[in-house]
């Protein structure tokens, strides 16, 4: 079984980058099942239900149950497909924040296809000048090929342009999964965290 985490990080309902993240898991679902490499299983993670629970996280280093469910999904995927609305030429603070809970560890080596939407194609190199170098911090295994999607891209006459560049991230991404040196991951995606009490206590027998 070949898992791939979808995230997703549109703040509106209905939402394009929804719609573009499904896009992307099945153009790599099918090129994988094209590939024999057996069942594939797409799990979704949303994350706008979970902005309080990030933020909280971020602030506390606590994990409530939601969040933590959605990183044990990311952490414990065999790929994962990140897509994020673009602002100020990066991607979401939401987006972002999500990135931030998790431990520096968890996606070292996780092939990843990145995906973004924007009002204009202006916006379309913030994949590579403002996402990707996170990921490459983060040492995810990102593949070559990201997917950027206009408001005109929807149902244009260049639709088939887009729908071009999705299978071919598709593609890409189930290449990745056939070569990925990842290592199985536990569901632990946040740090340890060392109570309050104990801190105290330390600086005490100094």
């Amino acid at each position: 079984m070949t898992t791939i985490a979808v995230v997703s990080a549109g703040l509106s309902e209905p939402s394009s980058t929804r719609l573009l993240a499904d896009r992307l898991a099945g153009a790599a679902g099918a090129a994988l099942a094209g590939e024999s490499a057996g069942p594939v299983e797409v799990r979704n993670v949303d994350l706008r239900p979970l902005a309080h629970e990030i933020t909280d996280a971020m602030l506390t280093r606590f994990s409530a149950p939601a969040l933590a469910a959605a990183t044990a999904t990311v952490v414990e995927a065999d790929a994962v497909v990140f897509v994020t609305p673009v602002f100020t030429a990066g991607m979401s603070g939401l987006a972002k924040s999500f990135l931030d809970v998790l431990d520096k560890d968890a996606l070292t080596d996780m092939p990843v296809l990145l995906g973004a939407t924007g009002g204009t194609a202006r916006h379309s190199l913030a994949l590579e000048h403002g996402i990707r170098p996170v990921f490459a911090y983060l040492r995810a295994a990102v593949v070559p090929t990201a997917v950027f999607a206009a408001t005109d891209d929807w149902g244009s006459d260049d639709a088939g342009v887009l729908d071009a560049r999705i299978r071919r991230g598709g593609a890409d991404l189930a290449w990745a999964v056939r070569a990925s040196r990842r290592q199985p991951q536990q569901a632990d995606a946040l740090p340890a965290v060392t109570d309050f009490a104990s801190l105290l206590g330390g600086l005490q027998h100094r």
